[in-house]
């Protein structure tokens, strides 16, 4: 005899053989052994998942010379015409070839006819959505009230090109894409059946590469065993279909959240000069970032995730190392990076550059991450501990000198004397300020302000000098020139004189609170996150919350 293919050798014969498809399967059973069979079915999913097995089994069952039953028994000359495919009353049409009007009329006319041997004439319709639409509504009566001795049962890949006219007379049965442990289980027991030894990553390899498909895995491990024999590793799996191993993927994955951009670089070099399809391994990126997103959001528990024991422990191992906004992130660059390539002509350097862009996105705080550390900053400043500042340079403490409660003559006396200076370190960073600036001069010190007075001609145009970012680098160039951080606050001269005002002068400050008592609003002023706050965001204290 020819050989047979194992995607037909391991062709399913009962209900309970049907892989990953139980909520099709329990419905069909219940139906038949409660007397509900319908006169007309469709059955609807992506390749190879077992539409017209289904289809088959339930004309089987319809058929058996000990039935209807739902256990066909396999031995009646029923049961093994409808197996070989040679039964006069059960008749597979190809819906692609026999599409037209004068096929499904010649098809209405033989509905007349009683069965040859069974209780039933069942007419399986297999790519039913290849019909015209003339054809259809030739069918639509005859499928709405067909004899009792008919039963229709159609599939197809693409039920949006059906009539709904046709649905609406059809019980729909939705199957599913078959997770990849079933077909891992469905593989290994086909092996053992038929003594080929393979390892677990192989067999999960194969399951990877059919998206779904048992017969695309069935096919796919047949022609494995024809290329290495009956000892199969992963090695030779990847080397025929062109796949990335499941250790390079999450060597990979790990990668690209660390941002070690020398790495990525390496590892797609490496799969580029293996001759691995680059854009295959966006789309396998982008699985694994959702199963990591799955156990981050649902657990590891979750029924979204039907994998293997080594595969979940990965996944929970790293969802202890990120956090779900950084994925949502890579998952939208890898999107992205995918409908570029599909249209590129290099192919590596698209996906360099998209997996580069993961990695940063990988390392961006979330929003999320910021008002956990907000969060974490109060409890800590009500609790009296000091948080550590992450920075380029070791923040610099400060302290409070009690004399510097008072007015400061010393630092006045210092800055006046440097105060050319000062105003050209400030108009390399402001330079439309540097007209303002040269009617300038320091009055006074406290222990947080600076008190500069200016000309009062400039009174209307104050706010061109007056402002945050002003404020902010002359703050910084003081800073380093009498060692501690000032508020500026900025003050007309006394009328026809440069004079100082009077020492004990109230220093208008718009932004302070009057209650805050001016040591307190220092030690705030010189905490190490407090300061990089108020430099980040070119602010100042405003009030105080404990």
């Amino acid at each position: 005899m020819a050989y047979e293919v194992l995607a037909r050798k391991w062709r399913p014969q009962q209900f309970s053989d049907v892989v990953g498809q139980g909520h099709v399967t329990q419905t069909l059973t219940n139906a038949i052994e409660s007397g509900r069979v319908a006169h007309a079915y469709i059955f609807i999913g992506s390749r190879g998942i077992g539409k017209t097995t289904s289809a088959r089994i339930l004309a089987k069952a319809l058929n058996c010379e000990k039935g209807p039953t739902p256990y066909p028994c396999d031995e009646c000359d029923s049961c093994k015409e409808v197996m070989a495919g040679n039964s006069l009353d059960v008749i597979e049409i190809d819906g692609a070839s026999n599409n037209g009007v004068d096929q499904v009329r010649d098809l209405r006319d033989n509905t007349r006819y009683t069965p040859a041997r069974g209780p039933y004439k069942i007419y399986i319709i297999d790519e039913v959505h290849m019909l015209s639409t003339a054809a259809f509504n030739a069918l639509l009566k005859t499928l709405e009230e067909p004899p009792p001795h008919v039963k229709f049962i159609f599939a197809t890949t693409d039920v949006h090109k059906v009539l709904p006219t046709i649905l609406s007379r059809c019980q729909r049965f939705d199957l599913r894409r078959i997770s990849v442990q079933d077909i891992v289980d469905r593989l290994r027991k086909g092996c053992t059946e038929e003594g080929v030894a393979i390892s677990e990553d192989a067999l999960l390899a194969i399951a990877r590469g059919a998206e779904g498909g048992l017969r695309d895995a069935e096919s796919a491990l047949d022609q494995i065993i024809s290329f290495r024999g009956k000892e199969i590793e992963e090695d030779d799996v990847l080397a025929v279909f062109g796949l990335v191993s499941r250790h390079v993927l999450e060597n990979l994955t790990g990668t690209i959240l660390k941002s070690d951009v020398p790495g990525i670089i390496g590892i797609v070099a490496e799969m580029d000069r293996a001759g691995k399809d680059l854009q295959r391994v966006v789309m396998e990126l982008m699985e694994h970032f959702r199963n990591l997103l799955v156990v981050l959001y649902a657990g590891k528990g979750s029924s979204a995730l039907e994998l293997p024991e080594a595969q979940m422990k990965f996944y929970t191992n790293l969802a202890l190392e990120t956090e779900a906004g950084r994925v949502l992130r890579i998952i939208d660059a890898l999107v992205e990076t995918d409908g570029r390539m599909r249209y590129a002509l290099s192919k590596k350097t698209l996906l360099e550059t998209g997996l580069i862009r993961c990695s940063r996105a990988a390392t961006t705080v979330t929003l999320n991450e910021l008002l956990k550390q907000v969060a974490e900053l109060k409890k800590n400043f009500k609790s009296g501990i000091t948080p550590g500042v992450i920075s380029e340079t070791p923040a610099q403490s400060y302290t409070v000198d009690p004399q510097k409660k008072k007015p400061n003559v010393d630092e006045v006396k210092r800055l006046t004397s440097c105060w050319k200076d000062v105003i050209e370190q400030v108009s390399k960073a402001e330079p439309l300020s540097r007209r303002y600036f040269l009617d300038t001069a320091p009055l006074r010190t406290d222990a947080i302000h600076l008190v500069v007075g200016f000309d009062p001609e400039f009174a209307s145009e104050k706010e061109r000098f007056d402002n945050a970012r002003t404020k902010l680098a002359l703050t910084r160039v003081v800073e380093k020139h009498i060692g501690r951080m000032l508020g500026v606050v900025f003050e007309p001269f006394k009328p026809g004189s440069r004079k100082p005002l009077p020492a004990d002068h109230v220093v208008p400050t718009a932004t302070a609170d009057p209650a805050q008592k001016p040591d307190e609003l220092q030690k705030w002023y010189a905490n190490p996150v407090v300061k990089t706050v108020v430099e980040t965001f070119n602010g100042q204290i405003t009030d105080i919350r404990e």
